[in-house]
């Protein structure tokens, strides 16, 4: 059903993302799929890494760690944006046509009153993707 599973992810809280990390490895397992780990940055010095070339290889390490973890195949893309704030969903979603992924599995953060006036990137990216995506609170 499932080939390839986009799983976006902010290396800077991962602590925060097991839900999403384990729900994304659970459905590789069962349809043999790849997961590949989509993480965004801007091109200046960061919290994470330093350069995007840092930046590619904490992602590709942190696939790698996931995937012998996990024992699914993994890959990881680092994407780089001018203001990952403002530009995180429609970044996503062309990581979607760029990774051939066929389902987005995602972690979100409990509603509160700023997604009222501000909508969640989860919802923005199940609203708009192309394919189907699994938002995990």
């Amino acid at each position: 059903m499932f080939n390839r599973i986009m799983v976006p992810v902010d290396l800077a809280h991962v602590d925060k993302l097991e839900r999403a990390l384990r729900c994304a490895s659970d459905l590789a397992q069962h349809y043999s799929a790849t997961l590949v780990y989509v993480g965004v940055a801007a091109a200046t010095p960061g919290s994470v890494a330093h350069t995007p070339q840092e930046f590619a290889q904490k992602m590709a390490d942190f696939a790698a760690e996931q995937g012998r973890a996990r024992g699914v195949a993994a890959e990881g893309l680092a994407l780089t944006s001018h203001d990952p704030t403002t530009d995180l969903d429609p970044t996503l979603l062309k990581a979607i046509e760029e990774t051939g992924a066929d389902l987005v599995v995602m972690a979100s953060h409990v509603p509160n009153l700023t997604d009222y006036i501000w909508p969640s990137n989860g919802g923005t990216v199940a609203k708009r993707a192309s394919v189907s995506a699994m938002v995990v609170r």
